[in-house]
Formats: structure tokens, C-alpha cells, sequence
């Protein structure tokens, strides 16, 4: 074998070898002896020498070149029957034979005139003359054919590369870059208005006329190769800024190796508008999460009314570390019913499914949140440093550090909410004509059906996200890779404490008093405080002399005090709880008090809250704030509600939530097990059958307006 991509390696070759030049003296079985600049003797192994790619031998062509395979891929049919026909002919030339003399040769092979006996100048003129080319354009076929192969025999004028900006100005290019990056953030602009601004940036830096400009059409074509892949031009401006923002480089990504080791915790608005039961109003909402990211599974999350708050984030931690805690953590405090005991599934029997629906519980090690307030407060990390979580922000405007979140996202609107009443689409455009209107479902209740779906749908739905390296092409569900997971690793990390949850709850520092504890001008009192009453504390530090008390922004009508006698928990509730009897937030407080300051000139606690309150009760809100506080007020009292119950409505009755969990069933059909959803139509006390059989005589006679209105207004003198 010989040509331009061989060396030949004898008594003699220079090569270079680990900073320094040595010259083969010996050749043995598998072994090379080379002498050094300094006259040192190496024996080196061939096989291991060759394969280092710091060796270098003298002589070798290391130039770059393309690979082969890619040119003759990239051939058409009729340029591969081209290079067919000219490799023959090359070969019968040099062999004699069409095929190379490989393989059984051609009847008739060789022909008269390509016997290999003959000299090689006669095969040329023989063949150019069958041919009609010279025996030149033979020679430089032949010369390529023994260079670099059949490559070397490709027509080369119609595999030309062909760079769709070649031959326009750098300058020109580098500013259509500049004005198309400026346009990130703002409106979608026209190509002709991009052009526009370019020519003007360009005649104001070098000059009028001193950068060539391309045609319109070719500048049009560049402009769109520039701009490919950007959204620049097409598509949705926020696609385009969410472009903008990926990486340049090469993608990195997380590697889990066991569930629990990264909790992605992220916030979003959904896309469908939920009913607040005070005036019976659409309302915005928003889905907190945490997903496991070796599983995809989603171990918490929790729907707030208009906005997220960072208790919600931190209750949503609590979910995940605590699994089948739904009504510990959907009322956004501490329910009656107490913190419930880990749930332990016994393994199904055989042939049986392992389907268990809920929402997966992980002891986390590192959680990725965003850059928020929610996320990055004092209360959340408060809470992951006290239970050894790390915490791993992610990059500012970078999506693509927690992508199977935002991948989670988009599955749930296009799976779920869209089939749901009330969902408006993703941006303007997709928007129906009164989405608002069709708004069907309360908080509690689209809450229960997006916690049906992700238990009995989506963790047993095949997730092409999920892989195992050992063998390619099985794919996992989220709920069979948890549980693959928790085979492979061999441990459960497990809370330890079953009052964890006071641990989620910020801590305020005071004083006991004889009347009790006083937090945010709220008197607290119990009967946990009585030995401690007027008494110093034994903490020290920056609260020296104060005792600790947990409480909850979602319902300051209590707080916590721990003893620290026996280390148990006690409820301190508020002294005019009985006044009040429903929960309240910190920020109905501070409300109630703003809103009792603008009609007097002292503010009074119980009654400031009592009038708050009864107008939520009432539905009597007046703005935007009152509406909001009554919102979270309602759907916190309804929690409470449903955990000291233990009951829940059933949502899975509905005909829209059948048609999406339970697929190929009639809607007008209830489930299996499931009574039917009808209820006996309710008459009110005007539709008794007296009033209803009444004759015409027994009507009313049509009165007039001025009749009717005669009583209305009293006639002053």
C-alpha cells in the first residue's frame, strides 16, 4: 500500500516523542529502539508509541482534510453512475479488468489493447481513444485515483461548497448581527426596516458608499441566514428572547444518579382561569412544583391564587419530603388534622401493576430554584440549611438550566389544561373570545384534577426523557425510573421528625409576658406558657433573653411555641380568636388596620378584622386587594375544611376530567365504583305547585309606571 496518507516507518525515521526527537535504530517483534538527541537509547511499544497523539513522524502530511465518506455520501444518483463508469475504466487502464481483478472477471476481460502485458502508454492511448479524451485528462485521472481512492475520481465542479455569506462584506454582515441583537427585546421588526438601519449605521461609521452593500434580493437571503433559528423575522417574540438567552456553547446539564439528588423548584402561570367561590369571579393562578430530576417525577406542588408566595414554595419542599401530605399542605399551614404518617406501599402481587396514584415523596440533596423572591428568601433558606439541603440557583434568564421543568410545563397545557373549561392558550393569539366565562372549576378543584393527572397519567406514561445507558432503546416512565432508581441506589434517606413541618414556618423572636406572647400587635396566650411567664430565656446570641415562636403569614389567628422542657409543640392562639372565628393572613391585618385608619383615628384589631372578614364572607369585596386576600382566605378555609373531614369532592365525576383521565370512556358514563354526579333538582320556596297551577284570575293585573313608582320616593313638602 502506497500514497500521499502513508509512512513508512524504518531504521532511520525521525519522530517526535515527548518534547524531544528521536531517530529508529532497531525494529523488534512489536518493540521500536530509538535513540535520542542526547544519545539515549528508548525501547519503545509500537503499538502504544503509534496510538499517543503527541507523536509525530517527520515527513508526515498533518494537514487537515476532509473525510471521503462525507464526499462520496453527498453524490446524486447520477453523479455515483459518473464516478462508477470512470472508476472502471480507470481500472481496466491499470489492471486490465473493469472490476480491479477483484471478483470474477467480465466475459471477454481483458480486452484487446488493456492486457496487462502491454506497456502502460499503449493502455492510455487505447483507452483515450474509446473515450474521445486525451491522454493527458487520463494521466491526471489515473494520479488522483492513486492519491486519494475513488475521492479522487468525483467531478468536483458540481460538489463545490457554496457558503450562503460568502463574498460579502465582513462589515456589512457584522452590522446586520448588531441591529438584529439590538431588536432581542423589542418589537418584531421588518426585514426592510433592519436593512434600512443597517445601510444608515454603515454610511455613518465608514462613509457613504465605502462598504459594499449586496442586492436586495441576495441582502434579503443573507438577512434570513443570519437570522435562521432566532425567531427574529417568524414565530413568537417570546421565543425569540427565550433563544436569546441559550447558551452559545456546548450544553451542560445535570446528572443525576439516585432520586432525590436535584429537586427543581419552579413557579409558573397557568393557563386557564380558575372560580374563586366569594363572588363566583374568574382568578388568575399559579402552579408551584418540585420535580426529581433523575425520575421526572413531580414529588409537591401547589396552586396559589394570583401570585406565589414564599410560604408556598417552602410547603411545596414540605410535599416532596413528606409524601401523601395533600391536606398538610393545601391550606398553606398547619391543618387540624395534623401532620399524616408516611405512607409505605407493600409491593404489588404478580401480574398486578404498580400503579400508586399521588405524588412521589424524595429526601432531597440539591435543590435548583430561580433567582426569585419566593425562592432565594430568608424563610426557604432558612429551611434547607436546618434539614442539610443545598441550594443551586440558576443562571438569570437561562431556561435551559432547568429545561425538564419548563418541558413540564408545556406537557401540562397542551395534555391537560386545554381541554379544561376556562383555559385562554398560551399568548394573545391563541386566546379565545370570553375564556373568563367559561371558568368551571374552583381553586381546591383544579388543583385535585391536576393531582389526578400527574398521579394516575403522567408518572405511567412512557417519558422519552428518561433512558437507561446500560440499555438502549428501553424507555421509562417517571413512576418505573423512581422506582429503578431506588432499586440501583440500595438507601432511603428519610426525615427524621415527624414535627418537621414547624420547620417550614418562619420563627419570630419575643418576650413572654403575663398576658402571653405579643407578635405584630397580637396578643397570643395558652397554658404552655405558664412556666415561662416573665422568665429570662436561656438562648443567647443575637436574640439574647427571647424565646422562639413559629408562626404562619396565612393564618396569624395562631402561633407556635415549643417547650423546651419536653421539646413538644403547643398552639397559641390569639385572644380574640373567639371574635374572629375563621383564620386570617398578615396580610388581611395589615389591611384591616389600613382600611380602619382611613374612617377613625385609633385602630381596633378584632374590630377591623371582624369587618374585613364579614365583608369576604359576604362577597362584598370593593378593589383588587380585598379581592386577592380574600381569594387565599377562602381557599385556606375550604383546606382546612377538607383535612379535618377527611373528604374531598370528586372531581374525577366531572365530564371534562373523565374525557381527560379516563380516554375512550363515554362522558355521560360515571366510573367504575363512582356513583352518578346527578343530583334531584332543587326548587326554591316561589316554585311550590300552588303558585305554579294558579289560574290567570289569580295573577297580578299589569300595573303602569307610574303605579308602580308611586310608593317609591317619599314627597317632601
Amino acid at each position: 500500500m502506497t500514497g500521499a496518507n502513508t509512512v513508512l516507518i524504518s531504521v532511520g525515521t525521525r519522530l517526535s516523542w515527548d518534547g524531544d526527537w528521536f531517530t529508529v535504530v532497531g525494529l523488534e517483534a512489536d518493540r521500536l529502539r530509538l535513540r535520542g538527541s542526547s544519545g539515549q537509547t528508548v525501547l519503545a511499544h509500537t503499538a502504544t508509541l503509534l496510538a499517543d497523539p503527541m507523536v509525530t513522524l517527520a515527513g508526515a502530511d498533518t494537514t487537515p482534510a476532509e473525510w471521503p465518506g462525507s464526499i462520496l455520501d453527498d453524490l446524486t444518483l447520477a453523479q455515483r453512475k459518473q464516478l462508477g463508469q470512470r472508476l472502471a475504466h480507470v481500472q481496466e487502464v491499470l489492471t486490465g479488468y473493469r472490476g480491479g481483478g477483484l471478483g470474477d472477471p467480465v466475459e471477454g476481460e481483458p480486452r484487446p489493447g488493456y492486457d496487462p502485458r502491454l506497456p502502460l502508454r499503449d493502455r492510455y492511448a487505447a483507452k483515450a481513444a474509446e473515450l474521445g479524451v486525451t491522454m493527458r485528462t487520463l494521466e491526471r485521472w489515473v494520479a488522483a485515483f492513486r492519491e486519494a481512492g475513488p475521492v479522487g475520481l468525483v467531478d468536483h465542479r458540481g460538489t463545490r461548497m457554496a457558503d450562503p455569506v460568502g463574498g460579502v462584506d465582513e462589515r456589512w454582515l457584522a452590522m446586520c448581527k448588531t441591529v438584529l441583537a439590538e431588536h432581542t427585546d423589542a418589537a418584531r421588526p421588518t426585514q426592510r426596516l433592519v436593512l434600512q438601519r443597517v445601510s444608515a449605521r454603515l454610511a455613518a461609521e465608514h462613509g457613504v458608499g465605502e462598504v459594499e452593500e449586496p442586492g436586495r434580493r441576495r441582502a434579503r437571503a443573507v438577512l434570513a441566514e443570519l437570522s435562521r433559528g432566532t425567531n427574529a423575522f417568524t414565530g413568537s417574540t417570546k421565543g425569540k428572547r427565550s433563544i436569546a438567552a441559550r447558551p452559545q456553547g456546548v450544553y451542560g446539564r445535570l446528572r443525576p444518579t439516585r432520586p432525590g439528588e436535584y429537586l427543581l423548584l419552579d413557579s409558573t402561570p397557568l393557563d386557564v382561569f380558575a372560580m374563586e367561590p366569594l363572588t363566583l369571579r374568574w382568578v388568575r393562578v399559579e402552579l408551584t412544583i418540585a420535580m426529581d430530576l433523575y425520575s421526572r417525577s413531580i414529588t409537591g406542588l401547589r396552586l396559589s391564587p394570583v401570585s406565589t408566595k414564599s410560604v408556598d414554595a417552602a410547603l411545596v419542599l414540605f410535599e416532596a419530603l413528606r409524601p401523601n401530605s395533600r391536606h398538610t399542605t393545601s391550606s398553606g399551614l398547619l391543618p387540624y388534622a395534623g401532620l399524616p404518617d408516611l405512607v409505605v406501599v407493600a409491593e404489588p402481587g404478580a401480574g398486578e401493576r404498580a400503579q400508586v396514584s399521588g405524588l412521589a415523596g424524595v429526601a432531597a440533596e440539591t435543590i435548583v430554584v430561580d433567582h426569585g423572591k419566593i425562592y432565594l428568601s430568608q424563610h426557604l433558606l432558612g429551611v434547607c440549611q436546618r434539614l442539610g439541603i443545598s441550594v443551586q440557583p440558576a443562571r438569570p434568564l437561562t431556561p435551559t438550566d432547568k429545561a425538564a421543568v419548563e418541558r413540564f410545563f408545556r406537557t401540562l397545557r397542551e395534555q391537560l389544561l386545554e381541554a379544561l373549561p376556562g383555559y385562554k392558550g398560551p399568548d394573545v393569539h391563541s386566546r379565545g373570545k370570553d375564556p373568563e366565562g367559561c371558568t368551571y372549576f374552583f381553586l381546591d378543584e383544579l388543583e385535585s384534577v391536576v393531582r389526578e393527572w400527574i398521579g394516575e397519567i403522567c408518572h405511567h406514561r412512557p417519558h422519552s426523557g428518561l433512558a437507561e445507558p446500560h440499555v438502549p432503546g428501553l424507555v421509562f416512565s417517571p413512576a418505573e425510573m423512581f422506582a429503578h432508581g431506588m432499586a440501583r441506589t440500595g438507601r432511603l434517606r428519610v426525615p427524621s421528625r415527624p414535627e418537621m413541618v414547624f420547620d417550614f414556618l418562619p420563627v419570630a423572636w419575643r418576650s413572654i409576658q403575663h398576658y402571653g406572647v405579643e407578635l405584630n400587635g397580637l396578643r397570643y396566650n395558652g397554658p404552655a406558657l405558664t412556666p415561662y411567664r416573665n422568665r429570662t430565656s436561656p438562648f443567647t446570641g443575637a436574640h439574647r433573653g427571647k424565646w422562639p415562636v413559629r408562626y404562619d403569614t396565612d393564618d396569624v389567628s395562631r402561633v407556635y411555641f415549643q417547650d423546651p422542657a419536653d421539646q413538644r409543640w403547643h398552639t397559641l392562639a390569639w385572644e380574640h380568636a373567639t371574635d374572629v372565628a375563621v383564620p386570617f393572613s398578615a396580610d388581611a391585618l395589615t389591611y384591616a388596620r389600613r382600611l380602619a385608619l382611613t374612617s377613625a383615628r385609633h385602630v381596633d384589631d378584632r374590630a377591623a378584622l371582624a369587618q374585613l372578614l364579614h365583608r369576604f364572607d359576604a362577597g362584598l369585596t370593593r378593589n383588587p386587594t380585598e379581592r386577592r386576600l380574600a381569594i387565599r382566605a377562602s381557599a385556606q378555609r375550604h383546606a382546612r375544611l377538607a383535612a379535618a373531614t377527611g373528604t374531598s369532592p370528586e372531581i374525577a365525576q366531572l365530564p371534562t376530567v373523565r374525557a381527560v383521565t379516563h380516554p375512550g370512556q363515554p362522558t355521560d358514563e360515571a366510573p367504575a365504583g363512582v356513583e352518578s354526579a346527578m343530583t334531584p333538582e332543587v326548587s326554591g320556596d316561589d316554585d311550590c305547585e300552588e303558585e305554579l297551577d294558579r289560574c290567570g284570575a289569580d295573577e297580578p293585573a299589569e300595573v303602569s309606571d307610574e303605579d308602580f313608582y308611586a310608593e317609591a320616593l317619599e314627597v317632601l313638602p
